[in-house]
Formats: structure tokens, C-alpha cells, sequence
């Protein structure tokens, strides 16, 4: 069996981090005015401010979910296309959030490699401008890391950017796992996001260390003219607005977040390489975050999971169905070490070297 912990299927099975934590204990000391009203939340603001190096419009909440559908709604008409990848986490893990919250908008899906959109797709998709019988051509919504665990570029951000700009359209980034795309890329915040063309962005924390904490920021804030609105309407409007607001405070606090996510995406370089090392392994998108997509032997995918190992089976086709290992930024390297001893072993090439040995 597996030492405790040894759970790949997604970085939401993690804990949170200490230094949330401790956060919230500190937020629980005495009153504070309710609804946002309070100081820990004016401090966000210009918290994230600072980080994004401009003026912004942010809204904690407590989903990804709620912080997507939101901030559709706030520049989405209810007659309204909003441009996605066929696999994009509002497309097919929302439930029909989005089309609820903004009153009935369209999604179009769109394909492209490893989960992202391009720029040329979009541009030949955004059709039915001013005719009456066709949705209105509203929003892009490109997703961070993407949902095979690719990062976009910001030249590829701005290509984007660039036909949102050309057909008065919104660009909206899904980041629930920005901090992960943000330590692969080496850039700053500011020209990951708003530099590159992002209109508003859904800020995640709870995937990578807080208990549950998401922020919608506007990079342009008269965007958000209704946002305050819709969050109460939704019923995301928190009456003790500052334990989201303490979470995501500590989160973005002292590099808090980007150590969070080079740990996770320093645990999948070695899961990913000891498994491709594997006969009959194929690593099936690049690793440039905390995830892994591969194509397993049907008889490796059983013996892990007799194992007690836990990941995810992503597509149950073949001989060889396609899984999803996901690290976190609590993922022991000792976890990773065990998962590919066991595969070596099922594999019939003997002990794969250590997490540490491959780093």
C-alpha cells in the first residue's frame, strides 16, 4: 500500500498551507465590519494592486466556479457568445454556471492543441456581429494553465488579446492555476495578465494552499460597474468577508504563492519523467505545470490503483487509457518516489530511481 497522502487525482485533495492557516486564526480575533467593509479586504485590494502593477477592481470569493460565471456575467450580454476551448474547465466542469449567471449567453467551443485556443481560430469563429438572428460576439475565455496543463505564452495571451481588441470583445482568463502558469513562465503577474491584453482575470488560490479563496480582478475597472450587484445577487456576497480576504492576503504575501506552485510543478517533472521512462508509457501533453497526462498499460493503470494509488482516469479507452496525475504544493517527493517504485515494479524494469535522484 501507499504511504499516507499518495493521492494524485487533483491539487484540490490537498490541505492548506500553515501560513493560510495562520491567517485565518489572526482574522478571527475580534469584529470587524461585515460584507467586505473590512480592513483585512481594503488590504487585498491594494495588495493586489501592488503585485499586478495597476489600478484594479477585486471581488474575493470563495469558488472558481462562482469567481467564472461572475465575472462573465459582468461583461457578457445575456445574448452573448463567449469564445472557449472545447475542453475549458466553464465549458464542461461548471454545470451551466456561466450560461445561468449571465441570463442565457452562448459558449462556443472551439479545438486546438493541448487545450488552448488560437488566435487564428478565434478570428475565423467571431462571426453574426449586428445581425439580429445570431449571438453577439461578447468574450474570449482562454484558461491558465490550460486543462491539459499547458501554459499559455504571453505573446499567445496577446494574440488573443489582439483579436478581442479588433472585434470589441472582453478577454477573461480562467487562472485558477495562474500561480502554476506564473512559475513555469518566469514573468511577472503584470505581464502574464493585463501587459499581454487580460480584461479580467479569475484569480485561484484554493488549488494551490487556501481553504477556499478566488478573486475576480478587473484590470479595467469600469468593467466591474456591476459586479458588487451580481455577487450579492448570486448569493456570493459573504457577510465575514475577511477570511477570503485573509486567505488570499497571506497567499499573495512574501512569494507565498509562487513557492506553492514551483514545489507542485517541480514534484511533476520527476513523476512525469520516471513514467516515460516506462515501456508503454506516453506522456500525451507537455508537462509545463502541476499536471500529467499520459497513456497508461491498462494492467499499470489497475496495479497502481490495487496499490492504493489515486489519480484520475481521464479517458477509459484501449489497452492503454489515458490518466491524469496531478502534484500539489503539499506533494511529498517520498509519494512520488513510491508511485514510480510501484510502476517500475508492475512494469517488470525493476526500482525506479528516487524523486530526488531525478531532480
Amino acid at each position: 500500500m501507499t504511504t499516507n497522502g499518495a493521492n494524485f487525482a487533483s491539487d484540490n485533495v490537498s490541505g492548506v498551507c500553515p501560513e493560510i492557516l495562520e491567517a485565518i486564526a489572526r482574522a478571527n480575533a475580534g469584529p470587524a465590519m461585515p460584507y467586505g467593509e473590512d480592513q483585512t479586504t481594503r488590504r487585498l485590494e491594494a495588495l493586489v494592486a501592488e503585485i499586478f502593477e495597476h489600478e484594479v477592481a477585486v471581488f474575493p470569493l470563495a469558488t472558481g466556479s462562482a469567481a467564472n460565471a461572475l465575472a462573465l456575467s459582468a461583461v457578457v450580454p445575456r445574448y452573448g457568445a463567449v469564445y472557449c476551448h472545447r475542453e475549458a474547465h466553464v465549458n464542461v466542469d461548471e454545470c451551466g454556471a456561466p450560461e445561468f449567471f449571465t441570463g442565457g449567453a452562448k459558449l462556443v467551443a472551439l479545438d486546438g492543441p493541448q487545450a488552448k485556443i488560437e488566435a487564428a481560430t478565434v478570428a475565423a469563429a467571431v462571426t453574426g456581429a449586428g445581425v439580429v438572428h445570431h449571438v453577439q460576439p461578447a468574450a474570449i475565455s482562454i484558461t491558465q494553465a490550460s486543462e491539459q496543463g499547458t501554459v499559455y505564452a504571453p505573446d499567445e495571451v496577446a494574440a488573443l488579446a489582439a483579436v478581442a481588441r479588433d472585434h470589441k470583445l472582453v478577454l477573461h482568463m480562467d487562472g485558477a492555476r495562474f500561480a502554476n502558469a506564473l512559475a513555469r513562465l518566469g514573468c511577472s503577474p503584470a505581464e502574464a495578465s493585463w501587459k499581454a491584453g487580460v480584461d479580467v482575470l479569475t484569480l485561484g488560490a484554493t488549488k494551490n494552499g487556501a481553504l477556499a479563496a478566488e478573486a475576480a480582478v478587473f484590470f479595467k475597472p469600469e468593467l466591474a460597474g456591476e459586479f458588487a450587484y451580481l455577487r450579492k445577487r448570486g448569493g456570493h456576497l459573504f457577510s465575514k468577508m475577511r477570511f477570503v480576504s485573509a486567505q488570499l492576503e497571506a497567499y499573495l504575501s512574501d512569494g507565498l504563492w509562487l513557492r506553492n506552485a514551483n514545489h507542485a510543478n517541480a514534484q511533476a517533472t520527476p513523476l512525469a519523467e520516471g513514467l516515460a521512462a516506462l515501456p508503454g508509457v506516453e506522456i500525451t501533453a507537455p508537462v509545463e505545470a502541476n499536471e500529467i497526462f499520459a497513456a497508461l498499460p491498462r494492467p499499470l493503470v489497475e496495479g497502481l490503483q490495487a496499490a492504493g494509488f489515486v489519480f484520475y482516469v481521464w479517458r477509459d479507452e484501449g489497452p492503454a487509457p489515458q490518466v491524469r496525475f496531478v502534484t500539489a504544493f503539499d506533494t511529498r517527493p517520498q509519494d512520488v518516489a513510491a508511485l514510480l517504485a510501484e510502476a517500475a515494479r508492475l512494469a517488470g524494469v525493476g526500482a525506479a530511481p528516487s524523486a530526488q535522484e531525478q531532480a
